[in-house]
């Protein structure tokens, strides 16, 4: 059944419309495994962005419920993420100068903003971003993001404190830390038991999230030892309800964070969309690109509206719900009023939470970021691709997150300009016996060259990066060819689009080769090529008898004849040939 417009407005219509009996105790029972992982994780990511440990709650209840009415996605468990807590921090506590306070209003306004751009985003149809970060910058991206995570958790870790700075710095004051002693050999002993069995518990595929049974054993031990004095812990949480915290703000707040609020934008929905995308496929449905920008975005401006920070979907947290069992939004709403209960009813149990054990929480999560297997492929495919994601990784660590996210995206997309500017190309010839015109060098000792012609392809469009770049390359080609070359044929069907530079490089290589006794032949020219060269004024050079159907019917016409090593079936000159 098709739906509604209030229903494609509010999703979570529909799904309530749709909702089956058999669905509730799946949704139940993954929301409750999906609160012990929303409770240690909220709080920790946190501590991570420099705001108390209840901001991570608000920001997990109120962007649960209000993505489950309005986002697209069935599975996806939204909350403070491990990418964007850093970004974060080095947003809003250089302007807070230390006061907690303002760093919570600092950080709603931050969520509001960061809703803002992507609903704009949403409105202008701009879901297509994802692919402004390609797979091996983002990769680099992600392991730069999990270094300073883990850079910024390991001092919590070992029981001690550092002014938080660059990478760096941080790892330098680190060193120094355990070299004078620092590190508590009680909290030492707490965060390496706790990451130790979240790993091996995660090693072991076990159904018992090791978030969990890491965090009741930490509680455990500091209630029944007594440590709460020896160790640094959460403390109790205030009693209560996410709440408006958007005190003493100004209009020269909002203007420092608009650069990073379109960031963080950028990063939340790129992350977001590649995890719902791919969840999505796996069950057989499709999500729209720009409502999930609605949807995540409203998310955040509730979020921030009551307390909460910047959020975007857990790469942790969702394929926990998926893997218990999760069927719909119903799982991320009993999640976030499972932590409401936590909060109103029993809030001092945190009281015995070690934060060692809410360091390896995080610290836990950040290296599910770390894919050494699709570096290796990387290397091992395209070392090219394998240096950018290295790149994007260093810019991250030394210029800092929020000038990495542009490093990162100019990454990109100087990657697209260089293999458009230097795409494969190949000169064409005839395998005896074999349909279709094949590169030479990749067949050197089968291929033959077509006598008195050179056949060329350039596999991309023409634009101004590589007009000049395609015309000196089939220039090349010819003189490599040697003096008996009368004819240049260009299989142009890869070229898909060609623009007014271009055209004057086309223009030029054409006079150029008409100079020296060449003809230029363009073979399966696409319909809008053809229309750009008809908007110049180029089809009264390039007339019909120069636009071949195929690079056969050309072929066929420099030699005069048609292939006779395939059979009268198979003359390349017959509708359907084409080139190979």
């Amino acid at each position: 059944m098709r739906a509604t417009a209030i229903e494609r407005a509010v999703p979570g219509l529909r799904i309530v419309r749709e909702y089956r009996r058999a669905w509730l105790w799946p949704d139940v029972r993954a929301g409750i495994v999906v609160t012990a992982l929303l409770i240690p994780a909220g709080m920790g990511y946190a501590q991570v962005a420099g705001l108390p440990p209840v901001t991570g709650l608000y920001a997990t209840i109120v962007p649960l419920l209000v993505y489950a009415a309005f986002g697209p996605s069935r599975i996806l468990v939204l909350g403070p993420d491990s990418a964007l807590a850093p970004i974060i921090a080095a947003a809003i506590l250089p302007l807070a100068h230390g006061d907690q306070d303002r760093a919570v209003a600092l950080a709603g306004l931050l969520a509001i903003l960061v809703g803002a751009f992507m609903l704009v985003g949403a409105l202008l149809r701009l879901g297509f971003v994802t692919d402004l970060l390609s797979k091996p910058v983002r990769l680099g991206y992600l392991h730069a993001i999990a270094i300073v995570v883990i850079l910024t958790q390991i001092p919590a870790l070992l029981g001690f404190s550092i002014e938080r700075s660059t990478p760096w710095d941080n790892a330098a004051a680190i060193a120094d830390g355990i070299a004078r002693g620092e590190a508590v050999p009680v909290a030492v002993a707490l965060g390496a038991g706790s990451l130790a069995v979240i790993l091996v518990m995660r090693r072991l595929r076990s159904r018992v999230p090791g978030v969990l049974v890491a965090v009741v054993l930490g509680m455990a031990v500091v209630a029944v030892l007594g440590l709460e004095d020896q160790v640094a812990v959460v403390g109790a949480l205030p009693q209560g309800l996410p709440a408006p915290a958007l005190g003493g703000l100004r209009w020269d707040d909002a203007a420092a964070l608009l650069a990073p609020a379109a960031g963080i934008a950028l990063v939340a929905f790129t992350d977001s969309a590649v995890l719902s995308r791919t969840l999505a496929a796996r069950r057989g449905e499709t999500v729209s690109g720009n409502a999930e920008l609605g949807g995540i975005g409203l998310a955040n401006i509730g979020g921030g509206l009551l307390g909460g920070f910047p959020i975007s979907a857990s790469s942790s947290r969702t394929p926990v719900a998926d893997a218990a069992g999760s069927r719909t939004q119903l799982t991320g709403a009993v999640g976030a009023a499972l932590v409401v209960v936590f909060m109103l009813l029993v809030p001092g149990l945190t009281r015995y939470l070690p934060e060692p054990t809410l360091a390896a929480v995080v610290i836990a999560a950040v290296l599910t970021l770390i894919d050494a297997r699709a570096v290796r492929a990387l290397w091992r495919m395209k070392r090219v691709d394998a240096v950018l994601s290295l790149l994007a990784m260093v810019s991250v660590l030394v210029v800092g997150v929020l000038e990495g996210i542009l490093v990162a995206i100019v990454l990109s997309l100087l990657t697209f300009v260089d293999r458009s500017w230097r795409p494969y190309r190949a000169r064409l010839g005839r395998i005896p016996g074999r349909r279709g015109y094949h590169d030479l060098s990749r067949h050197p000792e089968d291929a033959r060259p077509i006598p008195g012609a050179v056949v060329l392809r350039f596999d991309a469009p023409l634009f101004f990066a590589n007009g000049g770049v395609f015309a000196d390359w089939v220039r090349d080609e010819v003189a490599a060819a040697g003096p008996e070359v009368r004819t240049v044929i260009l299989a142009a069907e890869p070229i898909t689009d060609i623009d007014t530079t271009a055209i004057d490089a086309l223009v030029e290589l054409d006079e150029y080769l008409a100079a020296h006794g060449i003809r230029l032949v363009l073979a399966e020219v696409k319909g809008p090529v053809k229309d750009m060269l008809r908007r110049y004024g180029e089809l009264e050079r390039f007339t019909p008898d120069r636009l071949a159907p195929t690079v056969g019917a050309a072929v066929d016409d420099v030699t005069g004849t048609f292939r006779g090593d395939l059979g009268a079936a198979g003359e390349e000159g017959s509708p359907g040939a084409g080139t190979g």
